[in-house]
C-alpha cells in the first residue's frame, strides 16, 4: 500500500488548514504590531529634522541634495553601485522595497535608510566589520551566561523583536529609521528567508531582548537589537556569532562603529575592503531555512573563537 493511500481525506486538508491558520495569525499580530499613530508620525518627522541639522549631520545635507535632485532629472528605478556619486555615502533614492530590490541592494554593499521623507541607499564610507575569530565575550557577560536565567531562539519571535527594535531606548531621542514601511518590507524578507532573529527570554517566558539581521551568501548583515534587562542583547548576540560561525559564516556587519561593537572584536575598514570582503562572502552559502538554536548561552560562554582557526567550538548539544 501506498503511503499516499494510508493517509485519510481528512488528513492532508488537515496540515494546510494548519498552515493557513498560523500564516492568518502572524498576519494579524502584523497589523497589531506595526502601527504609528498619526501623533507619532508627526513627531518621529519633527525630530528627524532637528536630528539632521545637528552639526555632525548637516554637512551631509548637501551630498543628499546632489542625489535627491539627480534622481528628479533621471530616476534610476533598479539598484545603483555602492559608489555611484563617487565617494559619498548616499549611493541613490530607494523606489522599491520589494525581497529582490533589496536583496540585489545587500549583495552590493547598500542597505536603505530614512527617518521621514524618501529612503535613500546608503554605503558608508567605512564599515565596522568582525571575523568571528575576533569576536571578544566579557567575563561579565559569561558569567551571566553561565547562570541560566535567559534562553536563546532564532526566528521565533520575528514581528516582536523588530517592534521592539523600533521602540523607546531609555536616555534617548525616540527617532528611529525602523518605520512602517521598513516592517513590513523586512517582514517579507524574513517570509522570503533572508531576514533571521534572535531572541532572549526570560524565566517568565517574557521577551527581554533580540535582534534581527539579513543573511546574503555567508555574510550576515545586523540591522538593530533591543534589551529590556541588562545585557540580555549581548547575551542572545553571543549566542548568535557562535553559530554564524559554526555554520560557516564569513563575515559579521554592524554597518557602523558603536562602543559596544569595538569592544567585542569589530573593527572599521574601507569600504573598498568590505565589498572585496562581500563579494567573497556572497562565494559561499549561508545557512539556509529557519534557523535553529545549536547550543545555548551556558554552552557559548565557553567559547573562545580565538583559540579555533574557525572561531567555533567542534561540537553542537543545546542547553
Amino acid at each position: 500500500m501506498s503511503l499516499a493511500s494510508q493517509i485519510s481525506p481528512q488528513a492532508a486538508p488537515a496540515g494546510a488548514a494548519d498552515r493557513a491558520g498560523k500564516r492568518a495569525a502572524t498576519m494579524d499580530r502584523r497589523t497589531a504590531l506595526f502601527r504609528e499613530t498619526a501623533g507619532d508620525k508627526w513627531r518621529r518627522v519633527a525630530l528627524g529634522m532637528v536630528w539632521s541639522l545637528r552639526p555632525k549631520r548637516v554637512g551631509k545635507l548637501l551630498p543628499l541634495a546632489r542625489v535627491w535632485l539627480s534622481d528628479l532629472v533621471a530616476p534610476r528605478k533598479g539598484v545603483p553601485e555602492a559608489n555611484a556619486h563617487g565617494n559619498g555615502e548616499f549611493a541613490g533614492m530607494v523606489h522599491d522595497l520589494a525581497p529582490a530590490t533589496l536583496i540585489a541592494a545587500y549583495r552590493r554593499g547598500l542597505y536603505p535608510k530614512g527617518h521621514f521623507g524618501p529612503l535613500k541607499w546608503v554605503s558608508p564610507r567605512e564599515r565596522c566589520v568582525l571575523l568571528f575569530p575576533d569576536y571578544h565575550i566579557s567575563r561579565r557577560i559569561r558569567s551571566i551566561m553561565r547562570q541560566d536565567k535567559f534562553t536563546v531562539t532564532f526566528d521565533r519571535d520575528f514581528e516582536g523583536v523588530i517592534k521592539a527594535c523600533a521602540g523607546r531606548r531609555a536616555g534617548r531621542w525616540h527617532l528611529t529609521w525602523i518605520t512602517l514601511r521598513i516592517m513590513q518590507a523586512y517582514a517579507e524578507l524574513y517570509d522570503a528567508g533572508y531576514v533571521h532573529s534572535f531572541e532572549v527570554w526570560d524565566k517568565e517566558g517574557q521577551l527581554v531582548g533580540g535582534g534581527y539581521g539579513v543573511a546574503v551568501g555567508s555574510v550576515f548583515v545586523i540591522e538593530s537589537q533591543f534589551s529590556r534587562d541588562p545585557n540580555t542583547s549581548k547575551i542572545g548576540f553571543s549566542v548568535l556569532n557562535w553559530h554564524l560561525a559554526r555554520w560557516g559564516f564569513v563575515l559579521g556587519d554592524n554597518k557602523d562603529a558603536t562602543p559596544t561593537a569595538l569592544q567585542m572584536g569589530f573593527r572599521m575598514i574601507s569600504r573598498a575592503e568590505y565589498l572585496r570582503d562581500l563579494a567573497a562572502g556572497l562565494e559561499r552559502e549561508g545557512k539556509s531555512g529557519r534557523w535553529e538554536v545549536e547550543a545555548g548561552p551556558k554552552m557559548v560562554a565557553d567559547w573562545h573563537p580565538e583559540k579555533s582557526a574557525q572561531g567555533v567550538a567542534h561540537r553542537s548539544t543545546t542547553d
